[in-house]
């Protein structure tokens, strides 16, 4: 079992920036086989994938609509991800979600191949 707590939501305006960190717990978390990345569910609308990272060897992908202005970065010490979202926009508001896995495909973005779940922390951008 792993279980994900993410933290660092919140209200922001447009331009702004915002950290999301999620921290990982549980023996099975494997540091050589394990991806950990983030999905976003805007408000009435399907879970997206945002970015992911591999824990062994740092390889990162991201959302089109994010590319340059997310990035996605690991602390193997803690076991913990950081997702720093600048030039935030409205259209980033979502609740937002951490995952894991340890076979995932390589471009990380189903979200049927993740095993675990954060609860989510929600990101509102205004206008």
């Amino acid at each position: 079992q792993v279980q994900l707590v993410e933290s660092g939501g919140g209200a922001v305006q447009a331009g702004g920036s915002l950290r999301l960190v999620c921290e990982a717990f549980g023996r099975t978390f494997n540091r050589y086989r394990n991806t950990m990345s983030w999905f976003r569910q805007p408000p009435g609308k399907e879970r997206e994938f945002v970015s992911g990272i591999r824990w062994y060897s740092g390889a990162t992908a991201y959302a089109d609509s994010v590319k340059g202005r997310f990035t996605i970065s690991r602390d193997n010490a803690k076991i913990t991800t950081t997702l720093q979202m600048n030039s935030l926009k409205p259209d980033d508001t979502a609740t937002y979600f951490c995952a894991t896995g340890r076979n995932i495909g390589s471009t990380m973005d189903s979200s049927q191949e993740y095993e675990y779940w954060g609860q989510g922390t929600q990101v509102t951008v205004s206008s």
